[in-house]
């Protein structure tokens, strides 16, 4: 995969560019003024962002990935993903027939829904999944593939399904990960230490 160097990083004109950001060339980003990405995140191959975008820190959007957040925003906050494929919308046509659709269209002959849309720190969303306008996936949601997500979900919960609903609840275990991996420990064995520590205590806690 290849990325663009920094010189052509900073020709795109982000609202902000955070440090060892890695952006595919294959990637598109459109209305970049409106688009803040933060330290350490990667945009792979053939993804599409558009719209008012912040991306936090360590977050990933993977190979075909469209994050459209429109006029309201779509918000992805740190240490989160989206899987091959996922879509995130925060804006959509009406389709009930009493409207015409599509942006070829003016917006007199058209009802759009715009809603934010925000992921918060540490959400996983699966493979082909789709999340649509007005939904937030609280802090630790892990999304399974092929899930559409019409509502808000519960912290530190596993959701699946079309629409998504919840199955149980997400371990924590990863929080103590990020604290060893912000303290700069990098990744050697007292970083899987710090993992089978708080393995030990999840499961003496009945987790």
């Amino acid at each position: 995969m290849a990325y663009l160097e920094p010189e052509a990083l900073a020709a795109l004109g982000l609202a902000k560019l955070g440090h060892n950001v890695r952006i595919s060339s294959r990637a598109v980003l459109y209305d970049p003024h409106l688009i803040e990405i933060g330290d350490n995140t990667r945009i792979d191959d053939f993804c599409v962002v558009s719209g008012r975008v912040t991306l936090g820190r360590n977050v990933l959007l993977t190979v075909y990935c469209n994050v459209a957040g429109g006029r309201t925003g779509v918000v992805i906050d740190d240490f989160s993903t989206l899987a091959y494929g996922c879509q995130v919308f925060a804006q959509s046509e009406d389709y009930s027939g009493r409207f015409l659709s599509n942006s070829t269209v003016p917006l007199a002959f058209r009802r759009e829904t715009c809603k934010p849309v925000h992921l918060a720190r540490h959400c996983i969303v699966g493979a082909n999944s789709v999340v649509v306008p007005g939904v937030t996936l609280s802090e630790g949601t892990a999304v399974y593939a092929m899930s559409l997500v019409t509502k808000t979900t519960l912290p530190w919960s596993i959701y699946f399904g079309v629409p998504a609903r919840r199955l149980k609840a997400r371990h924590r275990d990863l929080l103590d990960l990020e604290q060893s991996y912000l303290a700069g420990h990098g990744g050697d064995c007292r970083d899987m230490d710090v993992l089978e520590d708080a393995r030990a205590r999840s499961r003496n806690d009945g987790g």
